[in-house]
């Protein structure tokens, strides 16, 4: 199917990463490899089903900015991060319009990413779920939902109306009809990074159980 919505990610990370001690965009991922961090590896991840990727930073932008620019993405600042993460996300979506696409594919940067034929499903039911009459489609994986969220022109809109005070949680439930669950068999679907423990507990996974390196994923291996 062609894709008939110019797409643009969003990866927000203006996060002050208080509660892990050190900025979580940063952290290895996988947690083994070097060379790859969690911002990196959600870049290149997000490159072969996107036109552009804009990277929503805060008070972090100086130590951000040489691994966005390495890696071909755009850097956007928040300046008011303590507004609290809707505030990003909305400075992303206006960014998206701005640089011209009227499609989102919006993660958080303490996600790990979902394989590449994850989000190439996800891809391809995005605009079908949108010719259908829907707004958007999210992953799922036995009743939970995750991360990325795919948005159209509609739903960005709806997000963009909200007043700041709500919450990108909120504005989904409200259209939860009009956004589309997709199954995919990611099992670190529902996975945040908050915390060292987190992600020692992430890191044991890991080493019991390898992860693709960003490149194998972008392949399909």
């Amino acid at each position: 199917m062609q894709n008939l919505y110019g797409m643009c990610g969003v990866i927000l990370a203006a996060g002050a990463s208080s509660r892990m001690g050190t900025d979580k965009a940063l952290l290895p991922w996988p947690p083994a490899a070097s060379g790859h961090t969690l911002l990196s590896a959600a870049i290149a991840s997000l490159k072969p089903f996107t036109q552009a990727i804009v990277v929503v930073v805060g008070k972090n932008a100086r130590n951000l900015a040489p691994v966005i620019a390495a890696n071909g993405a755009l850097m956007v600042l928040n300046p008011e991060p303590e507004r609290g993460q809707f505030s990003s996300f909305q400075i992303g979506l206006r960014q998206v319009l701005a640089l011209g696409h009227n499609a989102a594919i919006i993660t958080l940067v303490d996600c790990p990413p979902l394989s590449a034929p994850s989000l190439q499903h996800l891809r391809v039911s995005f605009d079908r779920a949108l010719a259908l009459g829907k707004w958007g489609v999210a992953p799922e994986k036995d009743g939970k939902h995750g991360h990325p969220l795919l948005a159209g022109p509609q739903l960005i809109e709806a997000f963009l109306q909200a007043p700041l005070a709500s919450n990108a949680r909120e504005v989904k439930r409200l259209h939860a009809h009009l956004i589309e669950s997709i199954p995919v068999p990611d099992s670190l679907l529902t996975v945040d990074v908050n915390t060292p423990e987190e992600y020692a507990a992430l890191a044991a996974q890991s080493a019991a159980q390898p992860a693709a390196r960003p490149h194998e994923r972008l392949s399909g291996s």
